[in-house]
């Protein structure tokens, strides 16, 4: 359940075409171009892997060239304004180039999950941009596509050529290259970013990267210059903007407060937050405190600490949410009955660290 903190409601986007509308052939071309090139050696994410993915090597994210797809369909568990009454229109990416221990879509996010069904050529990909807009979605939301963009753009390229007009929302853990951002402006409508750990994370039990807290915070930077604060149209359906997310961990281990601060200070006066109380143990194991559920004085601390920053507009969720709200890709419908997509196999096999 998504609760609403509206601190700032009077402006609405007017503009109702995706920004790529006002792009040449010519310039969408050779930004896709571009990012196929930075596969070789793949440079798509701060890893900076350097392995030849278009020549079969597979880097961190467990993919070499080829797009791998786990689930398509429409999504109504989104914040507000990107789900809307007709759902966002979800694609979610199999592979990760983070290895967050917590992760809900742990079934599809690691290299072991992939499964040979989920692989998509580029035209496939545009044919269910094209379905989703023809069930009526209101968006187009890549989910977790830092690592597949060259194929995520061209895609985009071919069904816009076929009458694609649904806005991009791009959807991503955060730890995002600048040099790859750069060839999405224009392009992504929608940001909608996980900043995940503040500067006293405890990254090493979080397996994150060392410099996390550095790499997103440039990253949201660059798609803060880009679009701008978070805008809608008349019926509360975003258009353009940023909306972070931010997953509050037991014990503070992501330092929230530090996530905050962060934020605030990329965004300004214009920060529209989506502060999240999902957090399930995904499996057995787990070391304290992960291995618990959130309680409920930790999220009123982190909820009090947002509303104090203060927001442009803030999203909040009840405790139950973790039950709601994570995903079971071993199941035709991931969301319950929320939703008409499809997965591409079966149950994915064992997971393998």
């Amino acid at each position: 359940m998504q609760n609403v903190i509206d601190t700032n409601p009077g402006q609405k986007a007017l503009r109702q075409t995706p920004l790529r509308r006002g792009l040449s052939k010519a310039v969408l071309r050779r930004r896709c171009d571009a990012l196929w090139a930075m596969m070789s050696p793949c440079r798509l994410c701060p890893h900076d892997c350097a392995v030849d993915r278009m020549d079969g090597q597979r880097g961190i994210c467990g993919l070499d060239d080829r797009c791998a797809v786990a689930w398509i369909g429409p999504h109504f568990g989104e914040e507000p304004p990107i789900t809307g009454r007709r759902g966002a229109g979800t694609v979610f990416f199999a592979g990760c180039n983070l290895r967050c221990p917590f992760c809900q879509n742990i079934q599809i996010s690691r290299p072991a999950r992939i499964r040979p069904q989920w692989y998509r050529s580029v035209e496939e990909l545009a044919s269910e941009y094209l379905r989703l807009q023809e069930m009526g979605c209101h968006n187009i939301e890549w989910v977790t596509p830092t690592h597949v963009l060259p194929a995520a753009v061209e895609a985009l390229i071919l069904a816009d050529e076929q009458g694609l007009v649904l806005p991009v929302v791009y959807n991503s853990g955060g730890y995002d290259s600048v040099e790859a951002l750069e060839q999405l402006d224009g392009i992504v409508d929608l940001y909608l970013p996980d900043f995940k750990y503040g500067p006293a994370a405890q990254v090493q039990r979080l397996r994150a990267p060392a410099d996390y807290w550095e790499r997103a915070s440039a990253a949201l930077a660059e798609m803060a210059r880009q679009v701008g604060p978070l805008q809608m149209d008349a019926d509360g359906v975003a258009v353009t903007g940023v909306l972070v997310r931010h997953l509050v961990l037991p014990g503070d281990l992501a330092d929230t407060p530090g996530v905050l601060r962060s934020v605030r200070a990329a965004m300004g006066e214009d920060l529209s937050l989506s502060l999240m109380a999902q957090y399930r143990p995904p499996r057995p194991g787990l070391s304290a405190p992960m291995d618990r559920v959130l309680d409920s004085a930790e999220y009123r601390e982190a909820l009090w600490q947002a509303q104090a920053i203060p927001l442009r507009q803030g999203y909040f969720q009840s405790l139950d949410s973790r039950d709601e709200l994570v995903p079971d890709f071993d199941r035709s419908v991931p969301f319950g009955d929320q939703a008409l997509g499809e997965t591409a196999g079966p149950q994915a096999a064992a997971e393998s660290e």
